[in-house]
């Protein structure tokens, strides 16, 4: 049967096509997660527990730059003090099943932004749809640069700094699997999703909710925003924050330059409009 004019569709038909659109989009998290449930050996052996040895390319990146700048090989280390154990029957299956969902949600994101967009198209005019033709694309990029970002950079800082602090000596950090896994799932999932920023912004500027004034008027409180978040999400310590803050203030400069663009592509057709009433 073919499918409705958005027009000629009741509340219902909305609610029964988003359902198809959640229902294709959860099998697919399903099936990328399937594999990455077989691919064990690599998600846990390579991917997950790789910020926790020393020789991880992010800490030989930093001792390389500690060495350069005369700091005496101050980010150079051997390993790691600390352990990771699973205290609880089902933890190392728990961990494994989580695991595999959130890789399959990460691998499956651009076919998941692809339902969202087909869900919300039809609503748009024939122009706002060529204009956002690579909304996927750049979406998926974006996301994917964000989960780069928490797992190369936010989870290696904060488990070296976790993993060695020590309010005594005589306290040794033996962490749960869980509580490992659960923070390098926020790290990088968080970290994903902060990068989708100017996605937001372009379609809160669409709907008219955010402005260029706006964005430009409290640029300052969200300096301090990012500083509050960048210090909750990484170690108390400077280097860590500025490094975790300078993408962030990136990205919100680059939605003010998003928002300046959609009100004037807004603006033009409004003039084009008025112009061909006048005649």
């Amino acid at each position: 049967m073919a499918k409705k004019n958005i027009n000629e569709m009741s509340f219902l038909d909305h609610l029964e096509d988003l359902r198809w659109h959640l229902i294709r989009a959860v099998l697919a998290v399903v099936i990328t997660a399937t594999v990455a449930f077989l691919a064990k050996s690599f998600i846990f052996g390579t991917l997950i527990f790789g910020p926790s040895r020393a020789d991880f390319i992010t800490y030989e990146f930093l001792c390389s730059i500690s060495k350069y700048i005369g700091m005496e090989e101050s980010f150079c280390f051997s390993e790691l003090p600390f352990r990771i154990q699973s205290r609880t029957m089902a933890g190392q299956f728990s961990a494994h099943i989580w695991t595999a969902i959130t890789a399959g949600f990460i691998i499956a994101f651009p076919y998941i932004i692809y339902e969202f967009w087909k869900f919300i198209s039809p609503a748009m005019h024939v122009n706002e749809r060529q204009h956002s033709r690579g909304f996927i694309i750049v979406s998926s990029i974006l996301f994917f640069l964000g989960v780069l970002f928490g797992y190369y950079i936010i989870c290696p800082l904060s488990i070296n700094f976790l993993g060695s602090y020590q309010v005594d000596p005589k306290v040794h950090n033996d962490f749960d699997l869980n509580s490992y896994i659960g923070l390098i799932r926020a790290s990088v999932l968080a970290s994903g999703l902060v990068f989708e920023l100017p996605i937001v912004i372009y379609f809160l500027t669409k709907i008219g909710l955010v402005t260029p004034e706006i964005l430009i008027k409290y640029r300052k409180y969200a300096l301090v925003g990012v500083l509050i978040l960048s210090a909750i999400i990484t170690p108390p310590d400077i280097a860590s924050q500025v490094i975790v803050a300078i993408p962030i203030l990136i990205l919100y400069q680059i939605s003010i330059y998003i928002a300046k663009i959609v009100v004037r592509n807004q603006k033009r057709r409004e003039r084009k409009q008025n112009n061909l009433k006048k005649y």
